[in-house]
């Protein structure tokens, strides 16, 4: 590997990291911010119809941002978006403005969902030079970001430290650290193949029926991981019984199962394959969720967490490197099963919220557990199917843009 491609995959890592970060210090502290705004159940599913509305405005325009300008100016909005989300969620927080707070999380919402589909483009191209699997552990670093946020999150809220306050310092931090990184990105990365964007063959990538099974899967397994890093803590404070700081902790939890999954998922995948690994890991991610929801147990609920988050770790950046080999036109098919994975993960949360206020948030996990159930079927009658060959060439991969480097 050399020296640049070595920055650039550092730099990734970074990217990566920030957003994790930012996403569990606003997690841990919902039972809080709920307290100081006054919100019920449902109050907080509008609350977080912000971060929807901003994702899906962030996704849905990120694939023609980034064939009309490149994936790194759009990961350099994107980032610097995340990072000043987090002073403005702290600052409605304390005002006691719903509004604000969710102006916030659409700030949020926009900057993840179009950073981070380019920030995947980017990936898999990193794959494409070193001709080995980076990818989960790019998203490792999103989740250690999560563990590193939560445990902060989990020691200020057993303190009492104001959450605004701690809101502030978390995006204080993190602007200097993105703009610092994005440098390392090349230019011109997802340019050149802006004229059959969307197409493979003459046919749009979305009528293949193996892409479409990959969004299934990323579909269940980014809504898995989203809805945890939304609801944990209120799930366990509201269905279980737990108090702030322990609920807290039990997310802390998550995420560390979730990041040991990304960061040890390459060995599993060698040894077994894509398809097997995202059919085991939908079971297991289910079978955590069903304790959860059915045992009326702390205990059993904050070791059922364990099973959750490994089973969700390897669910998204592996269905995105399938993706990226299942035909041409290789970054818009990342770009498009990105696009459904994040859309599972912002958007499909907040509806969680209307169901807990009728249902109590355990039984909202209901249709995340049926969605795994169908992800288990999806990926297992891939693993039956013969996958194509990846791409021989590494200088031929319509994810490069011509001399930009």
């Amino acid at each position: 590997m050399d020296r640049a491609t070595a920055r650039r995959r550092l730099a990734l890592f970074a990217l990566f990291f920030l957003p994790g970060l930012g996403i569990s210090s606003w997690v841990t502290r919902t039972p809080d911010i709920r307290d100081l705004l006054g919100a019920s159940t449902a109050e907080m599913g509008l609350v977080l119809f912000g971060l929807s509305a901003g994702s899906m405005i962030g996704i849905l325009g990120s694939g023609a941002l980034v064939r009309r300008f490149g994936t790194r100016p759009i990961v350099t909005v994107g980032i610097a978006a995340t990072a000043l989300s987090t002073p403005i969620i702290g600052l409605g927080a304390a005002a006691s403005q719903s509004a604000l707070v969710a102006a916030g999380l659409a700030l949020f919402g926009l900057g993840m969902g179009g950073g981070e589909v380019a920030m995947n483009i980017e990936g898999a191209d990193v794959e494409r030079v070193i001709r080995r699997p980076v990818l989960p552990t790019m998203h490792g670093f999103f989740s250690l970001g999560t563990v590193v946020g939560a445990v902060i999150g989990m020691v200020l809220t057993a303190v009492a430290f104001p959450a605004s306050w701690h809101l502030l310092v978390i995006g204080l931090i993190s602007l200097p650290v993105a703009l610092t990184a994005v440098r390392h990105l090349p230019h011109g990365l997802g340019r050149a193949c802006a004229a059959e964007h969307g197409s493979a063959g003459g046919r749009p990538v979305w009528r293949d029926p193996r892409l479409l099974l990959i969004g299934a899967i990323v579909l269940a397994m980014a809504l898995a991981e989203g809805s945890a890093n939304d609801w944990l803590p209120l799930l366990m404070v509201d269905g279980h019984g737990f108090d702030p700081a322990l609920g807290s902790a039990v997310y802390v939890v998550f995420s560390a199962a979730m990041t040991v999954g990304r960061f040890t998922g390459d060995r599993f995948l060698d040894r077994f394959g894509r398809f097997p690994v995202l059919a085991a890991s939908a079971l297991v991610g289910g079978a955590g969720i069903l304790l959860v929801v059915a045992v009326d147990n702390q205990i059993v609920a904050g070791a059922a967490v364990l099973l959750w988050g490994l089973g969700a770790a390897l669910g998204f950046p592996v269905a995105l490197s399938a993706a990226g080999d299942s035909g041409d036109d290789a970054a818009a098919r990342v770009s498009l099963v990105a696009t459904v994975g994040y859309v599972a993960f912002l958007v499909g949360p907040p509806g969680l919220g209307f169901l807990g206020d009728h249902y109590g948030l355990r039984n909202a996990m209901i249709p995340v557990l049926t969605l795994l159930a169908v992800a288990a079927v999806a990926a297992s009658s891939l693993a039956r199917t013969r996958r194509p060959d990846p791409d021989p060439d590494p200088d031929s991969s319509p994810l490069a843009a011509p001399a930009e480097r």
